[in-house]
């Protein structure tokens, strides 16, 4: 397992190309570069940040959700064709950072409906099939309030999009009150990639090692569940003090990760 860091962490203190600087000199062995701005997603804006990362291996893009992938569930073709013609600039972004995987939240959930899982599974499928056409993985990660808010969705996914894969993301499963081994189970065999995060006494995000959860035991989990990717710290701006607290705490989890192998 590779540990690294997300610039969500340093946004919106740092510009991603700032983040990207700090975060190789953190120690981090991979990283997730969150584009902020649709001036971002643009391949000009990566082609002029990829000095800026300095041999930094970068394990995943991800962008602000709202911005086209609800396009995508769209029931008329043009409108998703807008959705199409941005993820077409982030996946050649992604290519010039030598990057394979998306982090993709999908549309917003609104209420407890029921979902329509073969509409869903149509267009996710569809969107998975145009990123790799560029060499890029859709990864569906688990969030409280967008597509993947409870176990078991993953999983009736496969049915229509066999080889998608999936980020499992330890403070969304917190929000979506459903327990994080459910999410991990959902997901075995094809978790690409982490986001995580710890909780402290008071229920306030911070940095994994200063808080409650047992990260030993959600490693070995994941490890029996067949993962072995990158382990991403996003924590936010807030949650914690100096930079530096970000590369004590990937010194935590290399140090438990080197433990389970």
């Amino acid at each position: 397992m590779k540990i690294g860091i997300s610039t969500a962490a340093l946004f919106p203190e740092k510009h991603t190309e700032e983040a990207a600087r700090i975060i190789k000199s953190l120690g981090a062995e991979t990283a997730e570069v969150f584009f902020s701005t649709f001036y971002e997603y643009r391949p000009e804006f990566s082609k002029a940040l990829a000095p800026d990362l300095n041999g930094l291996e970068i394990n995943s893009v991800h962008v602000m959700p709202l911005n086209f992938e609800c396009n995508f569930f769209n029931t008329t073709r043009r409108v998703r064709g807008d959705g199409f013609y941005w993820l077409d600039q982030v996946a050649r972004s992604a290519q010039l950072l030598g990057c394979r995987n998306y982090t993709f939240h999908g549309f917003v959930k609104a209420g407890d409906g029921r979902d329509d899982m073969r509409f869903i599974g149509e267009r996710i499928a569809e969107a998975h099939g145009f990123a790799r056409g560029y060499g890029l993985n859709m990864c569906l990660e688990n969030t409280a309030h967008y597509a993947y808010n409870r176990p078991g969705f993953f999983r009736e996914l496969k049915n229509y999009c066999p080889d998608l894969c999936g980020v499992f993301d330890l403070k969304q499963a917190r929000r979506s009150g459903y327990p994080w081994q459910a999410y991990i189970a959902d997901m075995e065999g094809a978790i690409a990639y982490a986001h995580l995060s710890d909780m402290d006494e008071n229920g306030r995000m911070c940095l994994p090692g200063k808080g409650i959860y047992d990260f030993s035991e959600i490693l070995k989990r994941m490890k029996g569940a067949g993962f072995d990717g990158a382990l991403i710290l996003e924590a936010y701006r807030g949650d914690y003090g100096a930079f530096e607290e970000l590369k004590a705490s990937v010194d935590y989890l290399k140090e438990l990760a080197d433990k389970i192998k």
